[in-house]
């Protein structure tokens, strides 16, 4: 993952945990008219008798040994390494065909 900055361009990643503010311009905008819900259909009982466990999964904490550049070169693309490395193993796991449930 390679980031260029690009002050014309500037791109801002947003964390959902502390969204903007909207600016009373905005707020009034979205004030004014109402959602328009009618293209989504309704969700019966069978939906939520279906529902899986949440997105994403609970991480667990491991100690893991990497070879030295290895670590650098992760490391050497900014923050967020720790989320690289999953990212990286998530793709391998999910290119592998599905592995038959043990009994």
């Amino acid at each position: 993952m390679e980031f260029e900055w690009d002050e014309r361009k500037a791109r801002h990643r947003l964390d959902p945990k502390r969204p903007r503010q909207l600016t009373p311009a905005e707020a009034r905008r979205l004030d004014a008219k109402p959602i328009d819900y009618s293209d989504i259909p309704p969700l019966g009982d069978e939906f939520f008798t279906k529902a899986t466990t949440a997105w994403p999964p609970a991480k667990k904490q491991l100690t893991i040994r990497l070879d030295a550049d290895v670590l650098a070169w992760l490391k050497g693309h900014g923050r967020g390494y720790q989320t690289r490395i999953n990212r990286i193993l998530r793709v391998a796991m999910e290119s592998q065909p599905p592995r038959p449930a043990h009994r």
